[in-house]
C-alpha cells in the first residue's frame, strides 16, 4: 500500500514540470519576434535642450547648390528636434564636427571649435553633429561641459549642433568610426577634406579649414 502514494507523488511532479516548460515557450505578444519590436523614441525634456546651450540650427537652402554627398542626409536639431539638412547649408564653407558623448577627446575638442567658430565669424558655418542614438546623454554632456566651462571663465558652447543616430555623415565622407572627425563642406555641397584626429587648439583648426577650404581666421 505504501507504493501507491509515491507513485502519485511522482506524477504529479511530472505534470507541473510540464506545465511550468509549457508556460516558458508560451509565446508573448502573440509574435516571435515581439522581442525585437522598435521601441518609441525617447522624449526629451526642453529643459534639457535648453541646457546644452545649442543653438537654432542653420536653415537649408533650396536653390544654388549642386548636389554633393550629404545632400539627401535628413537629421534633427539638437535645440529642439526640427529637421536638419546639413548637406544644404550654401554660400560660405560648413566645418562639420562629429562626436559622441562617450568620447573623451570629443570632450576635449568641443570647446575648441566654439573657439574656433567665435573667431571665424561669418566666414565658415561650424556644426556639430552627435553621431550616437542616445540624444539625451549629449545634451546632457553639453549642459555639464557649459558648467565646467562657466567654472572656469571660459566661453560656453553655442553651436548648432545636429543628432545622427545612423552615422550618416560619416558614411557620406567616407570616413573612418574612430571619433572625432571633422568634415570640411565647400559652399557647393561637395566634401573637400576630413580630420580624424582631436584638434590640439583653435589655431590647429584654423590651419585645417585654411588649407582645405582657403579661408583664414
Amino acid at each position: 500500500m505504501s507504493r501507491v502514494p509515491v507513485f502519485w507523488k511522482w506524477a504529479l511532479t511530472a505534470v507541473i514540470v510540464a506545465f511550468a516548460a509549457a508556460i516558458a515557450f508560451w509565446p508573448r505578444g502573440g509574435s516571435e519576434n515581439a522581442g525585437h519590436v522598435a521601441q518609441p523614441t525617447r522624449t526629451i525634456d526642453p529643459a534639457l535642450r535648453a541646457a546644452s546651450g545649442a543653438a537654432q540650427c542653420p536653415t537649408a537652402s533650396a536653390t544654388g547648390q549642386r548636389p554633393g554627398p550629404l545632400t539627401d542626409v535628413v537629421l534633427s536639431c539638437l535645440a529642439d528636434a526640427s529637421p536638419a539638412y546639413p548637406g544644404r547649408l550654401t554660400g560660405r564653407p560648413v566645418v562639420l564636427n562629429l562626436w559622441a558623448y562617450w568620447c573623451q577627446p570629443c570632450r576635449t575638442e568641443l570647446p575648441l571649435f566654439q573657439e574656433y567658430a567665435d573667431r571665424a565669424g561669418s566666414a565658415v558655418q561650424v556644426v556639430t553633429v552627435h553621431s550616437d542614438p542616445d540624444e539625451a546623454k549629449a545634451l546632457a554632456l553639453l549642459a555639464a561641459l557649459n558648467d565646467d566651462l562657466r567654472a572656469q571663465g571660459r566661453a560656453e558652447l553655442h553651436l548648432p549642433g545636429l543628432q545622427d543616430p545612423e552615422a550618416q555623415v560619416r558614411a557620406a565622407a567616407q570616413a573612418p568610426t574612430a571619433l572625432p572627425i571633422t568634415v570640411l563642406v565647400r559652399p557647393d555641397g561637395s566634401i573637400a577634406d576630413y580630420v580624424a584626429r582631436p584638434f590640439r587648439d583653435a589655431d590647429d583648426i584654423a590651419a585645417s579649414v585654411a588649407g582645405a577650404l582657403g579661408v583664414t581666421a
